[in-house]
């Protein structure tokens, strides 16, 4: 017997607009023979599907979707984006030609009301009212339609059957006066238009989002430059690449596939994959992990993995995983609707049973007319427009309270989890910290002699004996590594140059890739880079050794100087911790929010910085894949948890997680896997956006309060049948007039 396999097959969807939309794409592929399992993110609009291929093809998955309505996006995330404008620029021509028959409907209901009764009027809002549902709203029937045909009831139904109770109302009313005509028309044209209102509110949320979020994202080099047997360097695409060949790698570029070194040496900065921003020293015989950047020496790379076993395919691979056992989120306005939309059918039913069978009980004939009349109008009244829109206007507010303090919110779920978040889980390397070396501390040996005899920083003249060696010390190191290119040699001139140090002359200058840097200054020779290629050059650390091993229990990166063949000193280099970092955790657990390291560094390092922060729950040494399960774990506990991550050995993390934040200057992957992104590296701005969230949920639950107010007692006063269509009207301009004054009305009255 052969097992049966399943494959899997990710989607990006267009046209999805609220938890409604996630349950009919569930229901529509969970149907399906041969599928397994199917999981969707609303917030990132795509979907997860795992299914029998001797059953099913990804063809015919694809086709389900665009049967029910949705369209299926490229995977490249510009054309992506391009059709994503594609379709706010058609969801806004249509809300433009429903808005134009709205308004004519809505100058010819005025001219009744004032007394005019001209022939075109019926005529005119007949067409009106074809022309918005068959029109501009064609492609909601087809939705409605494609649901019902799979047993679905969804917002789309429940539309349909708002804007067709209105239609058949109008037919009726041309032949019985019972029905006002003009009225039901008029209700059909209006719930329709502001369906469409309602949808592209949403769908601009999200892609206004993605359009600041374009601009941040930069496409990662295709190609790789291949060694051919001659010797000659061929650029070919990464696709050629196989295991066993040699690339090679210049200074300043990524390197472009999982390897081994085969020929040089140089500093590698990984931070980009592990998120340490302090280069690690690499040679031959090192392995190097593809989209990490070589620093200063020219590499010939032999090729380990490439395909899906490299490590970006793999980290992909995690954040696909993650996506599918992401927790879900059922918005609040779609929590109502689900009991909401059985609830107006069964209403429509008990009208009619009410003024059919209830008279026939009551010894009366049965009254048929109030019976349609009485079930049209429960169908009208039910229509929750003012429900559809109270969450997008909400969220359009609390987006553009958040764009002004730097915050891109990216989808609506996060507006909802904010206010749960209990652990707020933090990556440490350029989240907490600034992500980047500085000089922390210098450490003079006692044989060293200052080079310069006296010198001033700033206009004040160093007097002090240990200010002097430390400053010395500083100028001396900087003087030399201003020829390097070295990240560490960058930190060193940088700092003296806040010091307003007088840097020194230099000559006979050489850099050794990886290890360090030689010169002569003041016709003496200095030697700086790694205590171990100090102590390769002859030089003995002895005096120095109790310094460098607290430095490295602090998890600091020590630069050792020496002078005259003699250890000279230490230059500690960091990663400085953010400003607001200590502010920010202390207004996290004020918050009741409490918060958690996660890092892929060393556990020293990592209790280093949270002892400064106040953190006291650790992960460290954590693995892309593992830091995943590490949020799982949190979540398995009972904790909405949040994740703050930069690196794209935080996507995993973010895409799993209740709310994932993504600090602005990290990289793409981390910001297309997060809900949210805080466009400047200010880690405040994370209680900023939790702020804002709980704001904005707080504004969403009094919108619905407001809108179920008028439907929750008009479609129990419509199964009367003393509801007529025009007040059924009415009640939905109030309804949705109120929901705008509620989300906006405070900005008006600051204005």
């Amino acid at each position: 017997m052969t097992a049966q396999t399943t494959d899997k097959l990710q989607v990006k969807i267009g046209g999805m607009a609220c938890s409604f939309c996630t349950m009919t794409i569930e229901k529509a592929l969970g149907r399906m023979d041969g599928v397994e399992a199917v999981h969707v993110s609303l917030a990132h609009e795509e979907t997860l599907i795992e299914y029998d291929p001797a059953r099913r093809t990804p063809t015919e998955l694809r086709d389900t979707l665009r049967q029910i309505g949705y369209s299926v996006r490229d995977t490249d995330k510009v054309r992506a984006y391009e059709e994503q404008q594609a379709d706010l620029r058609q969801a806004k021509n249509r809300l433009i030609a429903a808005g134009i028959f709205t308004l004519v409907t809505t100058v010819i209901m005025v001219a009744r009301w004032l007394g005019f009764r001209e022939p075109w009027f019926r005529p005119t809002m007949i067409l009106m009212a074809l022309l918005t549902t068959f029109g501009a709203g064609w492609h909601i029937l087809l939705m409605a339609v494609q649901s019902l045909r799979r047993g679905i009831l969804n917002q789309h139904v429940l539309l349909e059957l708002g804007a067709f109770a209105g239609l058949v109302g109008g037919w009726i009313g041309i032949y019985n006066p019972l029905f006002p005509a003009p009225d039901f028309f008029a209700v059909a044209t209006y719930i329709t238009s502001y369906h469409l209102l309602s949808g592209w509110a949403s769908l601009l949320v999200r892609t206004r989002a993605s359009e600041a979020v374009r601009g941040l994202l930069a496409l990662q080099p295709a190609t790789a430059r291949l060694v051919l047997p001659d010797g000659r360097i061929q650029e070919v695409p990464i696709e050629q690449i196989q295991p066993g060949d040699l690339v090679r790698v210049r200074p300043g570029e990524s390197v472009p596939v999982d390897g081994r070194i085969h020929d040089g040496r140089s500093a590698i900065d990984e931070s980009l994959v592990t998120g340490e921003p302090i280069p690690v020293a690499k040679t031959v015989g090192d392995e190097v992990i593809g989209g990490a950047i070589n620093q200063n020496g020219t590499l010939v790379v032999e090729v380990l993995k490439v395909g899906d076993d490299s490590f970006l395919a793999q980290v992909a691979h995690h954040i696909e995983e993650a996506r599918a056992m992401k927790p879900g989120i059922l918005a609040l306005a779609d929590r109502i609707l689900q009991w909401f939309v059985p609830g107006v059918l069964l209403f429509g039913g008990l009208a009619i049973l009410l003024w059919t069978a209830g008279a026939a009980l009551r010894g009366g004939a049965p009254d048929w007319t109030r019976a349609i009349f009485a079930a049209l109008a429960v169908l009208v009244m039910g229509y929750p427009c003012a429900l559809g829109m109270a969450t997008p206007l909400a969220m359009i507010r609390g987006g553009g309270e958040a764009a002004k303090r730097g915050i891109l919110m990216r989808s609506g779920e996060a507006f909802q989890t904010l206010k749960d978040v209990r652990r707020a889980v933090l990556d440490k390397t350029g989240t907490i910290t600034e992500g980047k070396p500085s000089v922390v501390e210098v450490v003079g040996s006692e044989q060293y002699s200052v080079v310069s005899s006296q010198f001033s920083v700033g206009n004040e003249l160093i007097t002090d004996n240990r200010s002097l060696i430390t400053n010395s010390l500083l100028q001396l190191a900087a003087s030399v590594e201003i020829a390097s290119e070295h990240p560490l040699a960058g930190a060193i001139v940088d700092a003296a140059q806040e010091q307003e140090l007088e840097l020194v002359d230099f000559d006979d200058f050489e850099a050794v890739p990886g290890r360090g840097v030689q010169a002569t200054v003041a016709g003496r020779p200095v030697l700086i880079g790694s205590p171990r290629f100090l102590r390769e050059q002859g030089v003995d650390l002895a005096e120095l050794e109790a310094d460098l091993e607290r430095m490295q229990s602090e998890g600091k990166t020590a630069v050792a100087i020496a002078q005259n063949g003699a250890a000279a000193g230490l230059i500690a280099i960091s990663d400085a911790i953010k400003p607001d970092a200590a502010a920010t955790i202390a207004r996290l657990r004020t918050e009741g929010i409490e918060p958690v390291m996660l890092t892929g560094d060393n556990r020293r390092a990592a209790e280093a910085v949270a002892a400064q922060v106040g953190i006291s729950e650790i992960f460290a040494e954590v693995l892309p894949g593992e830091k995943a399960a590490k949020v799982r774990q949190l979540q398995a506990a009972g904790h909405r948890v949040l994740m703050v991550g930069d690196g794209i050995n935080d996507a995993p993390a973010l895409m799993q997680s209740d709310v994932g934040i993504a600090i602005g200057a990290g990289t793409d992957i981390a910001i297309e896997a997060a809900d949210v992104v805080l466009t400047g590296g200010r880690l405040g701005a994370m209680v900023d956006a939790i702020e804002i969230g709980r704001s904005s949920y707080q504004k969403t639950v009094q919108n619905l309060w407001l809108a179920f107010t008028f439907n929750g007692i008009g479609v129990p006063l419509a199964v009367t049948g003393l509801v007529r269509p025009g007040w059924a009207m009415a009640a939905m301009v109030a309804s949705v007039s109120l929901v705008l004054l509620n989300s906006f009305g405070g900005r008006l009255v600051k204005r």
